[in-house]
């Protein structure tokens, strides 16, 4: 079926094919536009992805000619924001109708269509900006990462903090030895994707006439809609779908400690999660991970913390907080040998003991805007500083939570190299997954 829609009838034909297909016009590259710009499609423009549109296009240097949503609805409201977008349903039939007017999209869906759609993106030499976490499979971030660097485009990861001078200032002391070498560190988040039944619902409900289900579940498994459980937000306590807590906050949170350390490799990792359950995610995690070391941490090896559901690291850990001391609700700790360095999310970093660290100079930072970052990338101008081969490996080891949280109190051996667990061969089940029939994605 044919998912472009006419601006004048998609809400009232929202699951029938449209009667016209728009005129492509061959274009080398985005100099040949009339415009001069970047000719710009979004997949995903209600949430998250109305606000990476709107932040991308306020960039002055960016054409949006195509929009796709699975929901009609959402659908309607973007092309009045946007009035002579092309309007598809189905990203798939976009990226075929529109390979040769457009020269990147960004892909702001649910996490299970990160991969599929920006791989099919990218091997069509498209640039992409695809929101966090960058996949929901580790084998699709390693895959991912390898055809973006494959096909030369330019990309970014919508961590945004990644680019806010907060996080950049918090980068710029760890790594001009603020706190010396960093011996530990602890992230944490206050976010709770708990379901109360960790089953599946029973029964179905009807599908509303401004949703396509078979589009919005895509490569996952098929199953019964059910009202509110899944679209427009629930989606994310969902195992086949999103990737709960740790998917949502983790790469936001381990981004300033992976960008100043520069830490890749995980070695091991051994999770406590609340339940395990093959349909929802934990309501809370302890996660606990070794990291290969760097020039910038004390000693070979690195342990790190991930606490989830709104669970902190003990204040005890650090002599250096002054009585009384409460964590901020998600962040991070960095324990060094002169000192400890807290990093709220999102706010600015700071220093203990306060009174040694007083007046420790802030560094003077040139504002960065993350998705205009992205835009002048795509047009020739630098790199983006959460491409995908930084994102992918900081992706990879979010997600290596979501794998041994399926096995409580395990320590799984982690081989970077070959990316897969080298003492489970139950959990390396869990690395990727097969795509549903009709759903074959060509890389991935």
């Amino acid at each position: 079926m044919n998912k472009k829609v006419s601006r004048r009838t998609f809400m009232k034909q929202a699951t029938v094919a449209a009667m016209a297909t728009p005129l492509i016009v061959p274009r080398l590259s985005f100099a040949a536009a009339p415009s001069g710009k970047l000719q710009h499609a979004a997949i995903g423009v209600g949430g998250q992805g109305r606000h990476d549109l709107r932040q991308i296009f306020s960039s002055g240097k960016v054409d949006v000619v195509a929009l796709c949503d699975i929901d009609a609805q959402t659908l309607e409201k973007g092309s009045k924001e946007y009035p002579g977008a092309r309007l598809y349903r189905d990203w798939r039939e976009m990226l075929e109708a529109e390979e040769r007017n457009i020269d990147s999209v960004n892909v702001s869906t649910p996490d299970h269509t990160h991969a599929p759609a920006a791989m099919t993106a990218i091997r069509k030499r498209k640039h992409v900006f695809c929101e966090k976490p960058l996949t929901h499979e580790i084998y699709e971030a390693r895959r991912l990462t390898r055809a973006a660097r494959r096909y030369d485009v330019a990309t970014q990861m919508g961590i945004q903090i990644h680019s806010h001078d907060v996080y950049r200032t918090a980068v710029r002391w760890l790594q001009d030895g603020a706190i010396g070498k960093v011996k530990e560190w602890h992230s944490w988040c206050s976010a709770s994707y708990s379901m109360a039944d960790k089953g599946r619902p029973k029964g179905s409900d009807p599908i509303p006439d401004y949703v396509d289900w078979d589009l919005w579940l895509g490569v996952a498994p098929a199953r019964p809609y059910k009202e509110k459980l899944y679209h427009p937000f629930k989606w994310r306590c969902w195992r086949d779908f999103g990737g709960g807590a740790t998917g949502d906050f983790g790469c936001h949170i381990f981004d300033p400690v992976f960008t100043a350390l520069g830490v890749r490799k995980p070695l091991t990792v051994r999770v406590e999660p609340e339940c395990v359950s093959d349909e929802v995610w934990p309501a809370w995690v302890v996660s606990e991970y070794v990291f290969e070391g760097t020039p910038l941490t004390a000693d070979r090896v690195i342990k790190a913390t991930w606490r989830d559901g709104g669970k902190q690291p003990p204040k005890s850990l650090s002599p250096d907080f002054p009585e009384g001391y409460e964590f901020p609700s998600s962040g991070s700790m960095l324990i060094g040998e002169e000192g400890t360095m807290v990093i709220p999310h999102v706010a600015a970093p700071r220093l203990y003991p306060v009174e040694k660290f007083k007046n420790y100079p802030k560094p003077d930072l040139e504002p960065l805007n993350h998705y205009h970052q992205f835009v002048e990338a795509a047009l020739g101008n630098g790199t983006a500083g959460a491409n995908f081969d930084f994102a992918g490996p900081l992706t990879e080891a979010v997600l290596l939570t979501n794998v041994a949280n399926r096995f409580p109190g395990e320590t799984l051996a982690w081989n970077a190299r070959w990316g897969r667990f080298k003492n489970h061969r139950e959990a390396n089940q869990f690395i990727k997954r097969d795509y549903r029939e009709g759903w074959d994605i060509r890389g991935l």
